[in-house]
């Protein structure tokens, strides 16, 4: 039987023994990590900026200017979403002087030691929250103050969405806002298009799949489908995240937008709490994630798409459902929750490396979690004999316990 690459189980034959793989961040990464802070127990900004840099992380996004962070960041090179908080929109909206203010103190003061690359105003608050009628009036005075600094090209305003903007997603090109939502988002996506700035957009496959599990598979929302499951048109679609995207573009084409691009500012799966979120599944829908997204979509092939993957750390203050502590990729100690590697496709193309893998031991406490059939990845023994560590196994995926021992020996053919 030839082998077969199952790039979707993933990262590297050392991290049997939990180590995380890092590699320098590029000049031009285009995969970040949010960087939450709603934990009593989280490392200090100096520490995390480290931890950015030594595993390759080459943006950040801060959901309000939260100095210590920003002054860490100075000198970094790390690309940064700065969010403005829900509680400054209505003033900022209502006075030219209080966003060159803002503008002054959180912007041109660390400019251009942090490398600012986007303004979120506003969180999710389209279509229905009180502030949302005035973040387009607070994205103009921002913009105003951030091109008096002569700063427009270099940092662009935009605000944050989420899937629940689309009163239509399915098919993804039938995709459109809803009412309420397009009353508001039409004339912000005409300011992006006059500024060309992108739409930031909270994609998540996660909450999707567990609000209807029958008709969206764990396969599909994971990366792992073995092939197109829905076909729209010219488009054919074997993973959620891509259908979820062009849906938002196909959206912004039909008021206005066809040349506004899209940044994931959001993206990721829990590691625990509830339905479908377990070590196993977050590390294969985090690391399908990032080799996934410098492809593009099906209506943007080629064209790498920005994106955060949220968040950097467990945190247990969050307020909600229980998932919502434990997003991270990290536990407050700096301790990876799950190895992950920041390498795209294009990167391990470019340096001459294959896929990269997760070797898991049978006596793990991830194997453990893979004793029920909706929590597995696809898992496969290793060929000794394929380079790159090429997973040989059988058509459909099957799970295949790997002890210390099988690592030894791939490690040796290696």
């Amino acid at each position: 039987m030839a082998s077969r690459v199952y790039p979707e189980v993933m990262v590297a034959v050392a991290l049997l023994f939990g180590t995380l793989l890092a590699t320098p961040a590029p000049a031009d990464a285009k995969v970040g990590v949010c960087y939450g802070m709603l934990g009593n127990n989280l490392p200090p900004p100096t520490q995390v900026v480290a931890m950015y840099r030594q595993h390759g992380v080459g943006l950040m996004r801060l959901y309000y200017p939260h100095t210590p962070a920003l002054q860490a960041l100075r000198g970094s090179n790390i690309g940064l979403i700065l969010d403005v908080p829900r509680e400054d929109i209505q003033r900022l909206a209502s006075s030219a002087s209080a966003a060159a203010d803002w503008v002054n103190r959180n912007v041109r003061a660390y400019w251009p030691a942090v490398k600012l690359r986007y303004i979120g105003v506003g969180n999710e608050l389209i279509p229905d929250a009180g502030e949302a009628r005035s973040i387009l009036p607070a994205m103009r005075n921002v913009h105003a103050a951030i091109s008096a600094a002569g700063l427009q090209k270099s940092i662009k305003v935009s605000t944050v969405v989420h899937s629940a903007v689309l009163g239509k997603s399915y098919p993804p090109s039938a995709s459109e806002f809803s009412g309420a939502a397009q009353a508001i988002l039409r004339p912000i996506v005409q300011f992006l298009a006059s500024t060309g700035a992108p739409l930031l957009a909270n994609i998540y496959p996660y909450f999707a799949h567990i609000y209807n599990p029958r008709d969206i598979s764990l396969a599909y929302a994971q990366f792992t489908a073995p092939g197109p499951l829905v076909h729209d048109g010219p488009y054919a679609y074997q993973n959620l995240f891509d259908a979820m995207v062009d849906g938002m573009y196909a959206a912004l084409e039909k008021v206005g937008g066809a040349r506004v691009s899209i940044v994931v500012s959001e993206s990721g799966w829990p590691s625990a709490g509830g339905a479908a979120a377990s070590v196993a599944n977050a590390r294969t829908y985090n690391q399908n994630l990032i080799r996934h997204v410098a492809r593009g979509t099906p209506r943007r092939p080629g064209k790498a798409l920005e994106t955060y993957v949220f968040a950097m750390f467990n945190e247990n203050q969050k307020t909600g459902a229980e998932t919502e502590k434990h997003f991270g990729l990290f536990y407050p100690n700096k301790q990876p929750v799950y190895p992950i590697s920041f390498k795209s496709i294009q990167q391990d193309e470019a340096d001459g490396e294959g896929p990269v893998y997760t070797i898991i031991s049978s006596d793990s406490e991830v194997f453990r979690q893979l004793d029920d059939p909706e929590e597995r990845p696809e898992v496969y023994p290793v060929g000794s004999d394929s380079e790159g560590f090429q997973l040989d196994g059988p058509d459909e995926p099957a799970v295949f316990p790997i002890t210390s021992d099988s690592v030894q020996e791939a490690v040796a053919a290696e």
